[in-house]
C-alpha cells in the first residue's frame, strides 16, 4: 500500500512539477546585434541578427539594423528604475516600409507577458507602426517616442498554442507618422505571473490531499 501511495505521489509531482519548472524559462533578444549579450543581472538576450535558432529568430527578411547613438538622463534613469540595463536600448533592428519586422521564439504552448523596449534615434515623435503578437494587433497606430528617448510596453496573457510566438511590426500610415520603418530595440517574454501561481498551488493543493490520503 505504502509503495503504491509513493508512487502515486510521484506520477502526480511529475505532471504537476514540470510546468511549474518551464514556467521559469524566458525568452529575450536585443536588437541591431548579432552576438548574445548578458546583462548585470545575469540575464543573456540573444542577438537579433540570428535566424532558425533554437530559441527562434528573424523571419522573411533580416532586419536592417540602427544605432541609437545617445540617451537623455531621463531615458537612461527610466531604463534603470525598470531594471533594465541602458546597453539594451542603444541599437534597434528595423525594416524599411513596406517590410516588417517579423521575429519568432520557441516558447512552447502557454501563456505569456511580453515586454517590448525601444530607443528612438532618428523619427522623434513621427514612426508610426502596429505592434502584431500572435497574429492579434496588441497595439495599434504606435508612435515611438522622442529622440534619445525611450519606451517600455507590457503586453499581457498572450496565449500561444502553436508552440511558437510570432511578432510582426508593421508601418501603418494611419498613425498620420512620417516615418512608417517599423523598430525595436530589445523584446522580452516571460510566463505569465498567473499561470505559474496557479500551477504551485495545484502542486500545494495536490501534495496536501494525498498527505491526507497517507493519515
Amino acid at each position: 500500500m505504502k509503495l503504491f501511495t509513493f508512487l502515486t505521489l510521484m506520477i502526480v509531482f511529475t505532471a504537476v512539477a514540470v510546468p511549474v519548472v518551464l514556467a521559469q524559462d524566458a525568452f529575450r533578444v536585443k536588437g541591431g546585434a548579432a552576438d548574445d549579450f548578458t546583462d548585470s543581472q545575469g540575464r543573456v538576450w540573444h542577438g537579433a541578427q540570428q535566424e532558425d535558432q533554437a530559441w527562434g529568430g528573424w523571419l522573411e527578411k533580416e532586419p536592417r539594423t540602427a544605432e541609437v547613438a545617445t540617451l537623455t538622463a531621463d531615458a537612461q534613469a527610466q531604463a534603470a528604475e525598470a531594471g533594465y540595463d541602458v546597453e539594451l536600448f542603444y541599437a534597434v533592428s528595423w525594416a524599411q516600409f513596406p517590410d516588417t519586422v517579423k521575429y519568432q521564439f520557441k516558447t512552447g504552448d502557454g501563456t505569456f507577458d511580453v515586454i517590448y523596449l525601444v530607443g528612438e534615434h532618428w523619427s522623434p515623435n513621427n514612426r508610426g507602426f502596429d505592434i502584431i503578437i500572435e497574429g492579434e494587433v496588441v497595439e495599434a497606430l504606435y508612435v515611438t517616442p522622442g529622440k534619445d528617448e525611450i519606451d517600455i510596453r507590457t503586453y499581457e496573457s498572450i496565449e500561444v498554442t502553436d508552440g511558437t510566438l510570432d511578432f510582426d511590426f508593421a508601418g501603418n500610415a494611419e498613425t498620420g507618422a512620417g516615418d512608417l520603418n517599423a523598430m525595436f530595440s530589445a523584446l522580452e517574454v516571460l510566463p505569465a505571473v498567473s499561470t505559474a501561481v496557479d500551477a504551485k498551488a495545484k502542486l500545494a493543493t495536490t501534495w496536501g490531499a494525498l498527505k491526507g490520503n497517507r493519515q
